[in-house]
């Protein structure tokens, strides 16, 4: 993995320094989906590049009927992921927008469906099964949690033990399945604490999965209580981070892709627990590339970006 420099601009794009797949989202905008096709297959065993490729390339066609009309005349389990990411995208979308559109439900029952046909199609690749668990949010189950937590908050936890069995370290089921306890999906903090909690301590000291109390850290930021910015620099946060930066980020060099996002939460860590010369190394290591979170947590995103860099006497955009 090699990010590049960085050369006076961000580049927000989430594809990041996967060439293949930032080529296939311009001919997804185009109307093409052969280049989509390809970046999917090609990622069949590596089921971390698929789930991130067929989200990002969602994400580029959700608006547009390219995954209906692939799925109508090339069928096959890389166009049916696509259509289950796409009608997830929609679903959530809709919920998230207008809680009382009647469409909800129906959307809702079209991405479920669109799922449970990938996951027939590649009974081994979690992605379709991951899709599922995104769309818990909105029918809220409520399985007993295993032992060990100290809330026992109940959710999807059957669906997401299902995950497990095919891929144990998931990067994007287990924050999938800490989302669905954050407050504003209907969780509480407490929940989502101790989720986090539960699952980074169950995965390896080298696993990007540590970042989780990172994330529901930066979930429950509240501007408006007393010294909140303080938060990060109090020693079992910058423990955190530090451990996070010794034991994971040395791995980041060998990724196929600049994992952008996982770097973002804990370059921001570094920062606010004033540990700059970390953060330096880890925006670094991100080259140009950005993401939206964890800064737009904050305030405008380029903004608060551009202040950390700053902070770590790196060059921000001109005029920035």
């Amino acid at each position: 993995m090699a990010a590049g420099s960085f050369e006076g601009q961000y580049v927000w794009s989430p594809a990041a320094d996967d060439r293949a797949l930032a080529r296939a989202c311009m001919d997804v905008r185009a109307g093409r989906y052969l280049s989509a096709h390809e970046v999917l297959r090609e990622a069949r065993e590596d089921f971390e590049v698929r789930a991130h490729r067929s989200l990002v390339l969602a994400s580029v066609a959700a608006d547009s009927d390219l995954a209906e009309r692939w799925l109508a005349e090339e069928p096959g389990p890389d166009a049916a992921l696509l259509w289950a990411r796409v009608a997830m995208l929609r679903a959530l979308r809709m919920a998230d927008a207008d809680a009382g559109d009647r469409r909800q439900g129906a959307l809702a029952r079209i991405a479920q469906s669109a799922c449970e046909r990938a996951a027939k199609l590649l009974p081994d690749d979690p992605t379709p099964w991951v899709a599922q668990l995104a769309l818990t949010r909105l029918d809220r189950p409520q399985d007993p949690a295993p032992q060990g937590l100290l809330t026992a908050p109940a959710g999807p936890w059957y669906l997401f033990a299902h995950i497990l069995r095919l891929d144990p370290w998931h990067r994007e089921a287990h924050h999938r399945f800490l989302s669905f306890f954050f407050t504003r999906y209907g969780g509480s903090s407490s929940a989502s604490w101790d989720v986090a909690a539960f699952l980074s301590q169950r995965a390896p000291a080298t696993s990007p999965l540590r970042l989780l109390p990172l994330a529901a850290l930066v979930e429950d930021y509240n501007p408006s209580a007393l010294l909140a910015d303080h938060t990060w620099e109090q020693p079992q946060w910058i423990s955190a981070a530090l451990s996070i930066y010794h034991q994971w980020f040395p791995r980041v060099a060998d990724y196929r892709f600049t994992p952008v996002l996982d770097l973002a939460y804990l370059a921001h860590a570094l920062f606010m627990a004033k540990h700059e010369f970390e953060a330096r190394e880890v925006f670094t290591a991100m080259g140009p590339y950005a993401s939206r979170m964890p800064w737009s947590a904050f305030g405008d995103p380029e903004e608060q970006l551009t202040k950390a860099r700053r902070s770590c006497g790196l060059p921000v955009p001109h005029g920035g």
